[in-house]
């Protein structure tokens, strides 16, 4: 294909067709997705909200708490204003360039999350592990650097993904059989060899989600030995409680994550609505969980939403 002509075909904008097969019940469809979406967005703002006010809240962990909330916050609101835009609306276009800078905030801030989750585990292991050190080790300014070199960290690998990803040219149909700019959807309207891209996403993230997991496993690991030698059962029960909210965060997201793309990878057999559907709800449902996650498990911030809430 000539330049020009490959140029030409990369202007033109994709259709989203929303959950293959189920285009009749979109409406219907539409109404979990509104809902973990107003949740997300309330419990997320609470959270940050409580943070700010509460001066006691002001400490490494809960700034890593709030980073999390960030994050979700960017991460739902540029994928699912236009998925109800589609369900809603039956609003299918976007953009060459939107879908491709969708498609990088949900790559990157993934990554950015997986680095923040990776900086709470070892905020967790200093607590427990070393409490004399805590506040030398982990001051503001330091949590502030972590946060941001995870953000750079996500941003500089995704980047020439992005660069890769754009330059292929796509002239199959410009249908994507899905409810946003899906990243093995898209690839797989490209009328050139991918393999470079495909194999540079694959590395990406063996190494970060693998490099991340390892370390993660190796704190808590770290912090169950700790904890088990605590002389009082109280103090273990203490401990245990303060790292269970973030445990199950982890879990919802690589979990989540991994269930995901192997259910895009494998889909042999699987009716495409289903794995649509799976790789939406891990978009939208852990968003909604985290701050809630926090609620029940965290007591300092329950104690600062129910203290933020009587002052309304």
């Amino acid at each position: 294909m000539s330049t020009t002509n490959r140029s030409n075909t990369n202007t033109l904008p994709f259709l989203l067709t929303g959950i293959p097969g189920l285009e009749a019940l979109h409406m219907w469809i539409s109404i979990p997705f509104c809902f973990t979406y107003i949740m997300t967005l309330l419990g997320n703002s609470m959270v940050l909200l409580t943070v700010r006010l509460d001066k006691s809240l002001h400490e490494p962990m809960y700034y890593f708490i709030c980073m999390l909330a960030v994050i979700d916050l960017i991460f739902s609101t540029a994928v699912v204003p236009k998925m109800l835009g589609v369900f809603w609306l039956d609003s299918r276009e976007i953009g060459f360039e939107a879908c491709f800078i969708q498609m990088f905030f949900i790559h990157t801030f993934t990554a950015v999350e997986s680095g923040v989750l990776l900086a709470m585990s070892f905020d967790r292991y200093i607590a427990i592990c070393n409490p004399l050190r805590y506040t030398t080790i982990l001051t503001s300014s330091r949590t502030i650097q972590i946060g941001l070199l995870s953000l750079a960290r996500g941003a500089g690998v995704m980047t020439p993904l992005m660069c890769l990803l754009t330059t292929l040219p796509y002239c199959k149909t410009r249908v994507i059989p899905h409810s946003y700019c899906e990243h093995m959807a898209v690839v797989e309207l490209a009328c050139a060899d991918p393999s470079v891209s495909d194999l540079y996403s694959l590395i990406v993230a063996t190494l970060l989600v693998g490099t991340d997991s390892v370390f993660i496993t190796f704190s808590y690991g770290m912090i169950l030995r700790s904890v088990m030698r605590l002389p009082s059962q109280e103090a273990r029960l203490k401990a245990l409680r303060t790292c269970g909210s973030h445990i199950s965060i982890i879990l919802v997201f690589y979990i989540g994550g991994l269930l995901s793309m192997y259910l895009q990878i494998f889909s042999s057999g699987l009716a495409p609505h289903v794995q649509v559907l799976v790789a939406d709800f891990y978009l939208t449902v852990p968003p909604m969980l985290n701050p809630l996650i926090y609620g029940i498990n965290t007591k300092q911030i329950q104690e600062g939403i129910f203290k933020l809430l009587g002052q309304l």
